[in-house]
């Protein structure tokens, strides 16, 4: 049995319940509050020293931690990944992408501003300029395709899905990113969510 150590506000956490999820793999969750600083006990830390969720725990007592290394070893021999070495190549492309241009604008400012309580018009300037760039990338790439790659939902979506659902509550509109809208709900319905 799988165990997953995780915060359901976290968007990483998320992903790798969506694909735990979509591929039937069992689990069990174990609730850690990044708000309570419960990533930071001594217990925690002997399962991840850098005291971040998510993190994995087998039976055997390996941990596996970074929500997308997770994504990659639970989606292996899945739909999820593409069976082709260029669209794999492609889906890592986006997984790198995510979390170094979606994520640490989105989800930082959303924890700002859901979390910490600061006034969106406090948000910080270079943090929505970079994700309002990362939203139109999106917006654009997806103009005339249904995924990110390929011709059905990969982790590159789910990836990319965790963050973007939640974009609204950072102060990033989607109203006039249709395609991005569309996509969600395309999603969605691909990983029964």
């Amino acid at each position: 049995m799988l165990t997953i150590y995780g915060d359901r506000i976290s968007g990483n956490c998320l992903k790798v319940k969506y694909v735990a999820d979509y591929v039937g793999i069992p689990y069990t969750w174990v609730d850690i509050s990044v708000l309570k600083a419960e990533t930071r006990t001594h217990e925690f830390l002997k399962i991840n020293p850098a005291g971040q969720v998510p993190v994995v725990r087998f039976d055997d007592g390996r941990s596996l931690a970074q929500s997308n290394a997770i994504m990659r070893f639970l989606a292996e021999q899945s739909d999820l990944i593409p069976k082709d070495v260029w669209g794999r190549a492609k889906m890592d492309e986006w997984l790198f992408w995510e979390q170094y241009s979606h994520e640490t604008s989105i989800a930082v400012t959303r924890f700002h501003v859901v979390y910490q309580g600061r006034a969106l018009e406090a948000r910080d300037p270079a943090l929505v300029s970079k994700g309002e760039a990362a939203l139109d990338l999106m917006e654009q790439h997806i103009v005339d395709k249904d995924w990110f790659v390929g011709r059905a939902p990969s982790l590159a979506d789910v990836a990319l899905y965790a963050y973007t659902q939640f974009a609204d509550d950072a102060g990033f509109s989607l109203s006039a990113r249709p395609n991005v809208r569309a996509w969600l709900v395309r999603v969605a319905e691909a990983l029964d969510l």
